[in-house]
């Protein structure tokens, strides 16, 4: 395994730093021999069942790595997840999954690390969870985009299309940080991968929904049009919100402060949001559906 993760960390472009420490991490876990087994238990019950129960088969396991090692749950949660991938590529190639959408898909944990170093100061994920939806293929990353199959929870009707909650089937869409911009080309193209990927199943013309902080209705009082998140938010319905008290706020600013007096202001978008907060403006969540 420390040649395959020598490999993939050089594959998926990680810091030399966090390379090594990462290294370091799996070579601790692994003279350990409770916790090694423990481990190797993870990788078996992958194999075994790619829609295994990760609550009891993977984070109970995790957390009993973490006490015996005294190494953090985010970081060893994560390294599990690397590891995984050996056996998740293998599942891509005998499906016959196209090899890009597994790239696409498993660059998610690289940001999700930079995510993690910047908002807690720990090498690892406070997010694992969600890469559960990549590694029992229900979630994929095509192109721009991170698309799965869902059940709406809100009715829905336009141009001849409806929508009933809790029954009918959905493309729910994902917003991954890449670091690249939400631009209209890269986002129609991903859209039409999505199309033709889920055709089978749901049919060519399936709506897309997306619940997410960049829907919230109030954004298009922060917000320049001419941004590219104005036009992303702009394309969809948004057929249901809710406010919150800035839980989502670390996914602009890289923390978990929701003063915004001591909120970072290096960017034109923080700095609108920061201006927003500051007259006693909202944040939350919004539900949209776009045709």
């Amino acid at each position: 395994m420390r040649d395959y993760l020598t490999g993939f960390f050089k594959e998926f472009e990680y810091e030399k730093t966090d390379a090594e420490y990462l290294l370091n991490t799996y070579v601790k876990i692994s003279i350990d021999e409770k916790a090694d087994r423990l481990f190797d238990e993870i990788l078996s019950a992958y194999k075994a069942n790619i829609s295994m129960d990760y609550q009891t088969e993977l984070f109970k396991r995790t957390r009993e790595i973490s006490e015996i090692t005294g190494i953090h749950d985010y970081t060893v949660e994560l390294l599990v997840f690397i590891c995984l991938t050996k056996h998740l590529k293998t599942i891509y190639s005998e499906k016959g999954i196209d090899m890009q959408i597994y790239r696409d898909s498993v660059f998610d944990i690289k940001w999700k690390l930079e995510e993690c170093k910047l908002v807690k100061g720990i090498r690892g994920s406070f997010v694992s969870p969600w890469f559960c939806g990549f590694f029992d293929l229900t979630r994929f990353a095509l192109g721009r985009l991170q698309f799965e199959i869902i059940t709406t929870w809100q009715d829905y009707e336009k141009d001849g299309v409806k929508l009933e909650a809790d029954k009918s089937k959905v493309i729910n869409v994902h917003i991954p940080r890449t670091g690249t911009p939400l631009d209209k080309e890269s986002c129609d193209k991903a859209y039409a991968q999505a199309r033709e990927f889920f055709k089978d199943q749901v049919g060519e013309k399936c709506p897309f929904v997306c619940f997410s902080w960049l829907l919230y209705p109030e954004n298009k009082d922060i917000l320049p049009k001419h941004t590219n998140t104005y036009r992303f938010m702009s394309e969809y319905d948004i057929i249901g919100s809710e406010t919150n008290y800035g839980e989502d706020l670390w996914r602009l600013f890289d923390t978990e402060e929701k003063n915004p007096d001591r909120l970072p202001t290096d960017t034109s978008m923080r700095r609108c949001y920061v201006e927003h907060l500051k007259k006693g403006g909202r944040v939350g969540n919004g539900f949209g559906v776009r045709l």
